[in-house]
């Protein structure tokens, strides 16, 4: 078979494992995602209803999405992890997210701080530029974290999990 190339055994295994990761991440992002509207939702009650800054909110609203987080990825991105201490995985989870929660909440500042005065100015009204900019500056914070995120969960909370390799019956 002349311009065919067949592949090893390994390099099938290897390949099908790191299509099973691109798929845990894709979930890992729906998820992380859901946890994001739950993010927003409580981090804009709380500064438009309660006058919260957003860096103080964003404890509230960071904590409220991780612990939605963990139980939506344990049961669905992660299901078979559910053969470990769930308290256990709590607190790696935890872990990993407080330093993504850090990492979150310095970008939310910063880039908060450097844009207020544009989104002002772009808009052309106060309240509305200062919402438009600390929301700006949340999702590009959250875009960031997910990375961190995935990385931190995958080698330490679900470290050494596996699927079984799906095959196709097509």
């Amino acid at each position: 078979m002349k311009g065919k190339r067949r592949l090893s055994i390994n390099q099938a295994l290897t390949y099908a494992r790191g299509n099973r990761e691109i798929k845990r991440f894709a979930k890992f992002a729906i998820v992380g995602a859901a946890g994001s509207v739950t993010d927003f939702t409580v981090l804009n009650v709380l500064v438009q209803l309660f006058g919260f800054r957003p860096v103080f909110a964003n404890v509230f609203s960071f904590s409220a999405a991780v612990m939605q987080n963990f139980f939506l990825n344990r049961a669905w991105t992660f299901p078979e992890s559910k053969q470990r201490q769930a308290g256990r995985q709590m607190a790696q989870f935890v872990l990993i997210s407080l330093i993504g929660w850090g990492i979150n909440t310095l970008i939310l500042a910063a880039v908060d701080h450097l844009l207020i005065d544009f989104w002002i100015r772009l808009v052309g009204h106060e309240h509305l530029g200062f919402t438009i900019s600390y929301n700006f500056a949340k999702l590009f914070s959250i875009g960031v974290v997910l990375f961190w995120n995935f990385a931190g969960n995958r080698l330490l909370t679900y470290r050494g999990l596996s699927t079984p390799i799906e095959i196709d019956s097509d």
